[in-house]
């Protein structure tokens, strides 16, 4: 079969099987097998980059490196709402609705200039023709109004070819390469009797699950946490490495379609027609046939909405009809014929008893407001966060203030604002805390950061426990039998006090704790034995270098291979790895430089433990023996770290920076000035990917 063909057949299947997994929710072949033909199609899209279709599901993994996002004028603008939280108000909406859809005649005003032009029936849409008996009948859809970013998706043909967001409503950002990397918004479409070219809108959003998954990563590496589900997504969509947004998974919810001839009478006509093309509508939507109807699902939807796996804020009420819409028309900034109702976030005042700060792995201080309890969306509230200094300052909050605190995303306590009103005039402003509340050491700021930390890592209790218990996670080193008591009670026995006396300890050390019995003392002897096995990537994560998480670690040790390339290399060198920034680097650098560290390490590696990769990838030839090589930049069909595997593979070696024993600098877009010009002076052979791929035969 020649490649082109397979390529198209492979392309083809894959977005099957993603359809039928993200869509229906069945797995027609293994994850290992999706996997194999995934990585079939790379290996052939590497070798005849030319047969690569724009709809490639390879493009689910990112690799594009935006530097600057394009201004896109929308087709159709994407205007705003009218909000409101009075339940009357949405009965005086249908009283509007009802007398124009009644008289049978346009709504006349000010703005009707406005209205046509951007009208159902300007767009484009063709509707049958309804029968007089039903003209005045009308209906609404209740829609969910989800907390996520607006985006609009345009189709040629059946292949999505632009994302741009909501921007001002007339005009947004172009993210295409970073949507193509959600899952549950089709690359193509192969549904019959599709439109030439047609638009839809939908919300891009996180999951609460994912959410939490990525705060914990960023707690792992000593990150600040994001603040809500809603900024985190909204800040993903506009990352400049699509890789990066693809691990975020994202998920998007469309809930509209727009288009010239769509054979459409009502909205939710186009809504049955996405879900049948393979977009993924969110099955909370219900036509209800009148206002009663209406306040019912309002109702209903009002606590039941926390069961979703995402944020929402309220309810948006469409009229069905596009005939309707047409006849009840726009105001300049919205449309007449849709209203968004919001739920209140329930909100509570209480005092402010004090105010606490807790210390983590690694240093940073976090304020935490105490309170007196109150009673909150079912849940009794005695604390909530107060975030870092800036918060505090912004909030002007006192101990012994009275205070609104409301559940940020229905989960979080916050506190929003002061109650001024009831302050005691013998109140006095907060002043954050200048020493670390745990062992008294001087707390510093760095530029450009929010938080505080405490420098005496190793000598301030909470983190020298928080390192141990990372360090044992079950993404780090994975120590059966040893949990948050058991290092409490090591720490403060003076048994343990640095990571590598985990793998001293024995029966008689350890039968020195209280209700430790023989059964214990066995299982966590096991799991420290077992925790030997354990990859390089993830025993260099549970070193626990700041910035280090686990996939910067995966690719460290792949580009490294071993610990020792790790501990030498410069910033420069570090540079040269994938997804390792100059914060990272530099990071990497200062924890290498602690001859304590060094130590550690050494000990650690004399105990058994794994600090480098286990094997090469496997042989595909000789190609490339006797020649050395530096990758960098961004390439077209490949990330760099799948170029150097095809190096390794083919028996070439990887060096850490250019310099005059290297043979080759394959070089991409944006790559770095600075290593191109010493290459040039060098006389190192700069070749392209192409030239690369040249070599391969």
């Amino acid at each position: 079969m020649d490649p082109k063909t397979k390529i198209d057949q492979l392309t083809d299947l894959l977005h099957q099987l993603n359809h039928a997994y993200y869509m229906d929710n069945i797995s027609k072949v293994t994850d290992f097998e999706f996997d194999m033909k995934m990585k079939e199609l790379e290996s052939l899209e590497l070798e005849f980059p030319h047969y690569k279709r724009p709809d490639s599901p390879t493009s689910r993994v990112g690799g594009t490196i935006t530097k600057e996002f394009q201004t896109v004028k929308h087709k159709y603008p994407m205007l705003s709402l009218g909000n409101t939280y009075n339940e009357q108000d949405l009965r005086d909406f249908d009283e509007r609705v009802r007398k124009v859809i009644l008289s049978g005649n346009d709504l006349i005003s000010e703005s009707k200039e406005t209205s046509s032009q951007f009208s159902i029936f300007d767009q484009g849409v063709t509707t049958h023709n309804p029968q007089p008996t039903t003209r005045n009948r009308y209906e609404y859809v209740c829609e969910q109004k989800f907390d996520g970013v607006a985006i609009s998706l345009t189709y040629e043909n059946g292949i999505l070819t632009k994302a741009v967001t909501r921007g001002d409503g007339v005009q947004g950002d172009d993210v295409t390469n970073n949507v193509r990397t959600i899952k549950s918004i089709p690359l193509k479409i192969t549904a019959l009797n599709l439109p030439d070219e047609f638009e839809v809108r939908g919300e891009v959003f996180l999951s609460r699950e994912n959410f939490k998954k990525i705060n914990k990563e960023r707690e792992d590496i000593g990150e600040a946490l994001l603040a809500n589900p809603r900024n985190a997504a909204s800040g993903t969509l506009k990352m400049q490495d699509s890789t990066i947004v693809a691990k975020r998974q994202l998920s998007c919810f469309l809930y509209s379609l727009n288009g010239k001839k769509l054979p459409f009478n009502t909205h939710s006509d186009s809504l049955e027609a996405l879900t049948r093309w393979g977009f993924q509508v969110s099955p909370t939507f219900k036509i209800c046939k009148n206002i009663e109807e209406v306040m019912a699902y309002i109702h209903l939807w009002e606590t039941k909405r926390f069961e979703l796996p995402l944020d929402t804020d309220g309810i948006v009420l469409k009229v069905n009809s596009f005939i309707h819409q047409d006849q009840l028309g726009f105001t300049a900034k919205t449309p007449r014929w849709a209203i968004s109702f919001k739920y209140k976030s329930e909100s509570a005042i209480t005092k402010l008893k004090s105010i606490s700060y807790q210390v983590g792995r690694t240093g940073s201080v976090t304020p935490v407001a105490n309170l007196e309890p109150v009673l909150l969306a079912g849940t009794t509230v005695k604390r909530a966060s107060l975030h870092n200094a800036n918060e505090i300052e912004r909030l002007d909050i006192r101990i012994g203030d009275f205070v609104h605190v409301e559940k940020g995303g229905e989960i979080i306590p916050k506190i929003t604002a002061v109650e001024v009103s009831k302050r005691h005039e013998s109140l006095v402003k907060v002043v954050y805390l200048t020493h670390c509340p745990e062992c008294g050491s001087e707390l510093i700021r760095n530029e450009g950061e929010a938080n505080h930390y405490c420098p005496n890592e190793k000598g301030c209790p909470p983190q020298i426990k928080g390192k141990f218990e990372h360090f044992i996670q079950r993404k780090a080193m994975n120590i059966d039998g040893m949990g948050s008591e058991t290092i409490e009670a090591l720490v403060n026995k003076g048994i343990i006090k640095n990571l590598a006396d985990i793998y001293d300890l024995n029966h008689e050390k350890l039968s020195q704790l209280e209700r430790f019995g023989e059964k214990s003392v066995s299982n966590l002897l096991n799991g420290i034995e077992s925790s030997k096995n354990i990859p390089f990537r993830n025993v260099l994560f549970a070193l626990g270098i700041r910035f280090v998480g686990l996939t910067t670690a995966e690719k460290l040790a792949n580009h490294f291979e071993n610990i020792e390339n790790i501990a030498k290399a410069s910033v420069e060198q570090l540079l040269e790895a994938p997804e390792v920034g100059e914060k990272i680097a530099q990071s990497v650098v200062q924890y290498f430089s602690q001859e304590e560290n060094r130590e550690i390490i050494q000990r650690l590696k004399a105990s058994g433990l794994q600090f480098e990769n286990e094997a090469r990838p496997e042989a595909e030839s000789n190609t490339l023996e006797g020649k050395s090589f530096v990758v960098s930049g961004v390439f077209q069909n490949f990330s760099r770290e799948e170029i150097t595997e095809k190096i390794l593979s083919n028996g070439g070696k990887i060096l850490s920076g250019v310099s005059g024993k290297l043979d080759f600098l394959v070089a991409g877009e944006n790559m770095g000035p600075s290593k191109l010009e010493k290459a040039t002076k060098l006389g190192v052979k700069i070749i392209n990917e192409e030239e690369f791929l040249a070599m391969l035969g």
